[in-house]
């Protein structure tokens, strides 16, 4: 039996720059929340957060593409945010990821979708269109991945995974920190802490770090290396917004900037002066470059 804890609304009161209506949607038995902004006939964005964020990491970036007439919907992954959190490690995995994300997205009968995805995000956004490439309209991927375990895994990396896991002390807020060039203000870091009132709060953030595929028999290696298949004939439009100074992803748009066929020819960018968590470092910077990638159609 899964037990979960449901953050109280209480601790999501007066974040700054986060003053969207909270929607929800039931997924696999739980409480998953979205931010919905924009015209409901209006070209869907998806904007997919990693790992420990939530949905605040896109508070800058939100507002101008709702303003340009887009529909932008933004969850907080299951574990995160919002939406319900399941208190033991052991109730998450990646494949529970990929599913319980597929469920958002037929909940809300999404479809053209133009997903923008990150870090976490990338590893289950981009799992979750190469299985529904009939849904996705075009991909935009910063700081991301999919990895199958065949790699070697940066050193930054494994330092990072032996925190999470072993870590007595996990300060959500301050993690952030350390992925953004800027410095962030008192409030926005108590607002990141807002969703992980306590340490039962906190097993998916925890947790995630040890899913990601670093061998190659990795449970979700043989799904991941099937996800690469379809990207290689990926033909719908695919742009890189990769930063310039994080450590564990610089440098990985090459990858698919050669593997993807829908990424020829598209005005790539490197986001300069941003950290692991770009949204955060350079968010209206982001948000134009979406804007124009969608309106040129191909």
């Amino acid at each position: 039996m899964r037990e979960c804890v449901r953050t109280p609304d209480s601790r999501f009161e007066n974040l700054p720059d986060y003053d969207f209506e909270p929607h929800y949607v039931e997924v696999d038995g739980m409480r998953m929340h979205y931010v919905d902004e924009g015209p409901r006939d209006g070209d869907v964005v998806l904007l997919l957060h990693g790992e420990p964020s939530w949905s605040y990491l896109y508070r800058h970036i939100i507002p101008p593409l709702r303003d340009a007439g887009l529909r932008v919907i933004a969850p907080d992954l299951i574990g995160f945010g919002r939406s319900d959190k399941p208190t033991r490690k052991s109730d998450y995995s990646y494949a529970g990821h990929v599913a319980w994300m597929m469920s958002f997205i037929e909940a809300l009968d999404l479809s053209d979708i133009n997903l923008f995805c990150q870090d976490w995000g990338s590893l289950i956004g981009l799992r979750v269109a190469a299985e529904n490439e009939q849904r996705f309209a075009r991909i935009a991927l910063g700081n991301g991945a999919l990895p199958t375990g065949d790699q070697a895994v940066p050193r930054a990396f494994r330092i990072w995974r032996t925190f999470a896991l072993y870590s007595p002390w996990f300060p959500i807020g301050r993690i952030l920190q350390m992925g953004t060039v800027k410095e962030l203000s008192a409030a926005e870091v108590a607002a990141y802490d807002a969703p992980f009132p306590g340490r039962r709060y906190k097993a998916g953030s925890r947790a995630f770090p040890k899913l990601v595929p670093i061998r190659p028999d990795d449970p979700a290696s043989d799904a991941n290396r099937a996800a690469w298949e379809t990207y290689k004939q990926w033909i719908k439009p695919f742009l890189t917004t990769f930063s310039n100074r994080d450590p564990i992803m610089r440098g990985g748009e090459k990858l698919w900037q050669e593997s993807v066929p829908g990424a020829k020819g598209q005005e790539h960018v490197i986001i300069r002066n941003a950290g692991h968590f770009l949204q955060e470092d350079k968010g209206s910077e982001i948000a134009d470059e979406l804007i124009r990638f969608i309106a040129r159609g191909t």
